[in-house]
């Protein structure tokens, strides 16, 4: 079986700069962007505009098109023969040999090995259960009248009414942080039916900036989503008026990989790395929203990718200046 360089899974921010840092580098690189319910489980997905980013305002799908973009030129490039692009593929498996090679096993039961991996497999916000589902919110969310991230998307909030869904101290923070750097002329924190667990310094905040606590489960979303309006959630008998909601409920970490490779892992499920991406698991690098001790940003993900990637190539040339048949 062929032994490919690099494997690099996952296809977001981090996938789609690790991709084009390994094969520039002229590396060859086996590109695994996830199977369509891959997809659908990503943030990059689901996020329309980027507006933190240069070079990113006039796309519709603010990750999704660029990255494709980015796959098309290296697929007709002068490095396309480096580039083994396996297209809405996912992997469901990864093991390691005590030969140190990466076997990799896809969704349609496929087999690969490479002597490097790069893992972008990221995370994925949890999202609020409205009686008994999560589907409600995404209307709202999908055109970013709910939104997840602070640096991204706090902007969005400017003299808005807001309700920030969540229920402990991080929850109470994203909506002083809102508050503070936008001037939300009214912020409602909804538990939906959890109970408040806010830490005594937040406590003294919501108290001071006069913050609402809604504790009752929410019922509906009212507003109307194909004109771009949000207007209330209806928490039983009581309606908190809002005209944009941040969610701040926590993630989901992607890290059944990492874990299957026996990875190490932070107290939240990410995997801890040395500065250039490199975990524990000799060969296997993380970048992006996975790895541990970032900031869950598209800069940062490139980053990330571009420490691992130039990584990744130095120790493949320092064996070829060894091994001259590989030359």
């Amino acid at each position: 079986m062929k032994i490919h360089d690099v494997a690099v899974i996952g296809g977001g921010s981090a996938g789609a700069m690790a991709v084009l840092r390994v094969v520039l580098n002229n590396d060859e690189c086996l590109f695994f962007p996830g199977s369509p319910k891959d997809k659908k489980r990503s943030r990059a997905f689901w996020v329309s505009k980027v507006e933190n980013m240069p070079g990113h305002l006039d796309y519709k799908k603010g990750i999704e098109e660029p990255n494709r973009e980015s796959f098309d030129w290296l697929a007709a490039g002068p490095f396309k023969e480096k580039f083994i692009w396996k297209k809405n593929t996912g992997v469901v498996s990864i093991s390691k040999g005590d030969n140190g090679i990466f076997t990799i096993t896809d969704n349609k039961n496929e087999t690969y090995q490479a002597r490097f991996v790069i893992l972008c497999t990221g995370v994925m916000d949890v999202q609020p259960t409205i009686q008994g589902s999560i589907e409600p919110i995404y209307p709202y969310a999908n055109i970013q009248l709910a939104d997840y991230c602070l640096r991204c998307d706090g902007h969005h909030v400017l003299n808005k009414k807001i309700a920030v869904l969540g229920h402990n101290s991080a929850a109470a923070w994203v909506a002083i942080m809102l508050y503070e750097r936008y001037q939300c002329p009214e912020v409602t924190i909804v538990t939906n039916g959890e109970v408040p667990s806010f830490d005594e310094e937040t406590s003294a905040l919501i108290k001071r900036y006069n913050f609402k606590v809604e504790t009752n489960a929410i019922t509906e979303i009212k507003g109307d989503p194909k004109n771009k309006i949000l207007e209330a959630f209806v928490c039983g008998t009581n309606t908190v008026n809002a005209e944009f909601a941040f969610i701040a409920l926590g993630m989901i970490v992607y890290n059944e990989l990492a874990k299957m490779l026996n990875a190490n892992l932070d107290q939240r499920g990410f995997v801890t790395t040395d500065n250039k991406g490199k975990s524990s698991v000799e060969g296997l690098y993380i970048a992006g929203d996975l790895r541990a001790n970032t900031k869950k940003q598209i800069y940062t993900a490139w980053d990330c990718a571009v420490d691992s990637a130039d990584d990744i190539n130095i120790l493949i040339r320092r064996k070829k200046r060894i091994d001259t048949s590989l030359l």
